[in-house]
């Protein structure tokens, strides 16, 4: 199935794109099929199941929460965050839900919600969601698995794959074939991505969608250098952001003044999102301080900069983003943190070679600089929480992204290690790693960080 800029950067909330947005349009893709099979009135209960990295970890990252939304009818883009976690709360108090929004049934967070770490076969965030009737008859039973990003399949385009893709007019599966497609063409790797989102049916809507995207993930920074006090759970972590924005407006000759600023832009998105806000999936939550950070640093400090850079910014990072879709992982269930950080750190580094005059070389070296040097990085949240490390990571990997663009910019696009390349190991290191190591918090400064 062909992937979307809008797949890619949807907006939604956090803490967490498979924990949270995930499960939610899982919930809610299975009471739509419920009413139209027919079958939504005679439901009297409903029983989920959640498995691998969903039930290690998914308290923390408010899954069940999101399972009752999604059951209730919300959607990840439109719910409103302040107003979400007090209707859970109603739910958990009153063990009612209002099923699919029309009616209401018994529904107890505690136990008709049941968490499990056995990962399931096809992948770890597998969720079972089960319709029962008045007399225990079973209505409906599907599985469906959030496969990072707020991607979700079910157990039949799992066991089947996706749906036949639409044709697209520039077909690329690897670096190589992108790369290739560009300098064919004459034309920048975003140009192509244009072209394929207009046979999409996404041409009419693109700019303006872009720019929308954009316009949330400035919003998000806004509110999240407005936030003050401790971010929710048990790790009771400052938020910093807004405090290091004022000590750098008071010193606005700091040598390293922009790039403190690349910080304090990430630590506002990803404090923003693990306080359950209003954020933009780039192309996961656990990372979505990157691409925003960077993409602010551009808006910011680069001279020149305009709105017609900041489209050509997010679809070149869309087209290596789409890369890493295809060919490994952007599940830190399945491969890592890699898969998430070192991911938005690839393509927040590509779109900004893009964006200062970067030739399609140039912008494939950069995007692999940025996964290189993120291989090999663990999904160990402590206390199940989008806190620590997530927060500090999103922002040393925005600077390291610009570091690689600029790295890149100084070459003419010739070196050993080709994106591709960097890709697969990704992928194989994520196969080999521990499942400890994979969202889980099992293992690495989840284990070893005693929670005070």
């Amino acid at each position: 199935m062909a992937v979307s800029v809008f797949d890619l950067f949807s907006i939604g909330i956090g803490p967490s794109s498979s924990h949270t947005v995930g499960p939610m349009r899982a919930a809610r893709r299975f009471v739509d099929g419920l009413a139209a099979d027919g079958v939504l009135d005679d439901v009297a209960r409903v029983q989920v199941e959640l498995y691998g990295s969903l039930g290690a970890t998914g308290a923390g990252h408010g899954t069940p929460g999101a399972v009752v939304l999604g059951l209730e009818g919300a959607d990840p883009e439109t719910v409103d965050p302040a107003a979400a976690r007090a209707r859970v709360e109603e739910v958990r108090a009153d063990s009612r839900l209002r099923i699919r929004g029309e009616r209401s049934i018994d529904f107890d967070i505690g136990t008709d919600i049941v968490l499990s770490t056995r990962p399931m076969d096809f992948h770890s965030n597998g969720m079972v969601f089960t319709a029962l009737g008045e007399t225990g008859t079973v209505l409906s039973r599907r599985v469906y698995y959030s496969v990072g990003g707020g991607f979700v399949v079910d157990e039949d385009e799992a066991a089947n794959g996706l749906p036949e893709d639409v044709a697209v007019p520039y077909p690329f599966r690897s670096g190589t074939e992108l790369v290739g497609l560009a300098v064919e063409n004459g034309c920048r790797i975003a140009d192509l991505v244009t072209r394929n989102e207009h046979a999409l049916g996404n041409g009419p809507r693109l700019r303006d969608g872009v720019l929308r995207i954009w316009s949330a993930m400035r919003d998000c920074v806004d509110r999240g250098l407005e936030g003050e006090g401790t971010l929710p759970g048990s790790l009771h972590v400052r938020r910093r952001a807004r405090a290091l924005a004022a000590a750098l407006d008071a010193n606005p000759a700091e040598p390293l003044y922009a790039m403190d600023w690349v910080t304090v832009y990430a630590l506002a998105v990803n404090e923003e999102n693990a306080a359950g806000g209003r954020v933009v999936t780039a192309p996961t939550n656990g990372a979505a301080g990157i691409i925003p950070a960077v993409l602010h640093y551009y808006w910011r400090f680069v001279p020149g900069a305009d709105e017609d850079g900041v489209a050509e910014f997010l679809l070149t990072a869309a087209a290596i983003g789409q890369l890493f879709k295809a060919n490994a992982s952007i599940s830190g269930a399945e491969v890592g943190c890699q898969g998430e950080v070192g991911s938005a750190c690839s393509m927040a580094a590509g779109g900004l070679a893009a964006v200062m005059g970067g030739t399609p070389a140039q912008v494939e070296n950069a995007a692999e600089i940025g996964i290189e040097h993120n291989l090999g990085l663990t999904c160990d949240p402590v206390g199940g929480l989008v806190q620590i490390p997530c927060i500090e990571r999103n922002a040393i990997a925005s600077v390291k992204a610009i570091t690689a663009a600029r790295m890149a910019l100084f070459g003419d696009g010739t070196h050993h290690v080709s994106l591709d390349t960097a890709i697969k190991t990704m992928r194989d290191t994520g196969a080999d790693m521990a499942d400890k190591y994979k969202e889980t918090s099992l293992g690495g400064l989840a284990l070893n960080v005693v929670e005070c």
